[in-house]
C-alpha cells in the first residue's frame, strides 16, 4: 500500500498565544479527493499554510510523500491555488498563456526564455482546463470562473501529484462552480491527481469528494461523505460551535 501524500501528527499552532489548531492528526491518501470544511476562524487556511510551509507548527510533525517537511524539496509535485486568486487584479497586463507559464518558474528559473517544449507544455495545461481558445487573451477580461480555471492550469503545468485549493469558488457564479467541480472530478479520476480542497460548499463537496474532514480548531470529523451527510443537526452544531440547519438540495 502506498504511503499517504500528507501525514500530520500532533500538530498545534497558535497566533499571538491564541490556539488555532489543537492536536491535529490526519492523513491524505494518494488518489483521494478530500474536502476540508468547517466554520470561519476554524483553522482551515492555517492548516493549508502549514502544509505548503508558509507557516511552521509550534509542535508536531508533517510528512509530504513520506518525507519530513523540513527535508522536502520537490515542491513542483504540489500545486497550490490560494484564496488570493479570487481577488486577482483585473488590470494586470498578462495573457492567459503568460500567467500559466509562471507555473514553470520553479523548474526553469526566473528570467529564462521558454523553449518550444515549455511552450507546448503551457498550451497543454491550458487545454486541460478547457481554456485553449482564450490562451492569448488578457486574463483581466475573463469571468471569475474562467480565471479560476487559468489558476488551476498554472498549478497543473508543473505536473503536480497533489493539488491544494483554498476556497477557490468564492465569488464564482453557480454555473461556473458546477463546471469547476466537474473539472476537479476529472483531474482526480482521469489524471489521478490527489486533491485537497478547502470550502464552505458542503452540499457540492459531499457529492464529489472521497473524504471529508471537518475542522474547528480540533479535528471533529474525518470520514466518507455518506457518513458526514448522515450526521444529525445536533452533531453538526457541536462541530461548528453554533446551530446548523441541514438543507437538502434536490437534483
Amino acid at each position: 500500500m502506498s504511503k499517504p501524500i500528507i501525514t500530520m501528527s500532533n500538530i498545534n499552532y497558535a497566533y499571538d498565544n491564541k490556539k488555532v489548531l489543537k492536536d491535529i492528526n490526519f492523513e491524505v491518501p494518494r488518489g483521494s479527493f478530500m474536502g476540508l470544511i468547517g466554520p470561519n476562524g476554524g483553522g482551515k487556511t492555517t492548516l493549508i499554510k502549514l502544509i505548503v510551509r508558509l507557516l511552521k507548527p509550534d509542535n508536531g510533525s508533517i510528512q509530504l510523500f513520506g518525507e519530513a517537511i523540513e527535508k522536502y524539496h520537490k515542491w513542483n509535485k504540489i500545486g497550490f491555488v490560494s484564496q488570493k486568486s479570487n481577488s486577482f487584479n483585473k488590470g494586470f497586463p498578462a495573457t492567459v498563456f503568460e500567467v500559466v507559464s509562471m507555473g514553470l518558474t520553479a523548474k526553469i528559473g526566473y528570467f529564462k526564455f521558454l523553449t518550444k517544449k515549455h511552450k507546448n507544455k503551457v498550451l497543454h495545461a491550458i487545454d486541460q482546463v478547457g481554456m485553449l481558445d482564450y490562451a492569448y487573451q488578457n486574463i483581466g477580461n475573463l469571468s471569475g470562473g474562467q480565471q479560476q480555471r487559468v489558476f488551476i492550469s498554472r498549478a497543473l503545468v508543473s505536473d503536480p501529484e497533489l493539488l491544494i485549493l483554498d476556497e477557490p469558488t468564492v465569488g464564482v457564479d453557480y454555473e461556473n462552480v458546477k463546471r469547476f467541480y466537474e473539472l476537479l472530478h476529472e483531474l482526480n479520476e482521469k489524471r489521478d491527481i490527489t486533491l485537497l480542497l478547502v470550502t464552505h460548499d458542503t452540499g457540492t463537496m459531499t457529492e464529489h469528494a472521497t473524504d471529508i474532514v471537518c475542522l474547528n480548531q480540533t479535528l471533529h470529523f474525518h470520514g466518507k461523505p455518506e457518513e458526514y451527510t448522515s450526521l444529525s443537526e445536533a452533531e453538526l452544531s457541536r462541530f461548528y460551535g453554533h446551530p446548523v440547519n441541514v438543507i437538502t438540495h434536490d437534483h
